[in-house]
């Protein structure tokens, strides 16, 4: 395996390790939102899993010696000198320094709608307690205004 398709597949690797997969599926509140999540974590576990399996391996290499014995030297020597002046291009990443910044920029976007959230959160708890509370106190009120007026 060339050296840059090693890298990607050993980065890819670790950043799959990383990612708070449980975390950020908690902070999902509809069931639209979880399924595409659930798409998304997918895949990514798909990608992951062929770079680490096929791209992984080392092509064997050619026994020239082989053919030579059963093809003759010139036509093999000809291949092999074609086959060894191939390059095969190493892969510029393009795409994560540009979508990076935006991905991060979610990210703390993300946690400050969590935060904002579980804060909403809590004052509606609030409230509702408190409202429960005042329906305890008021309720035998209430009902003897009600049977009053009748």
């Amino acid at each position: 395996m060339s050296g840059s398709v090693k890298k990607i597949a050993d980065v890819t690797f670790k950043a799959g390790r990383t990612i708070d997969w449980e975390g950020m599926a908690k902070l999902l509140v509809t069931d639209e939102a979880r399924k595409e999540f659930s798409n998304l974590r997918r895949a990514f576990d798909d990608v992951n899993s062929q770079l680490q399996t096929k791209f992984s391996q080392e092509p064997e290499p050619i026994n020239w010696e082989y053919y030579r014995k059963g093809i003759g030297s010139r036509l093999v020597d000809m291949y092999k000198e074609a086959y060894d002046s191939v390059e095969i291009p190493k892969f510029v990443d393009t795409v994560t320094p540009q979508y990076k910044p935006k991905f991060d920029a979610l990210l703390v976007e993300l946690k400050e709608a969590e935060q904002k959230s579980l804060k909403e959160s809590e004052r509606l708890e609030k409230e509702v307690a408190d409202v429960q509370e005042l329906k305890v106190f008021i309720s035998p009120y209430f009902s003897m205004y009600i049977y009053s007026y009748q």
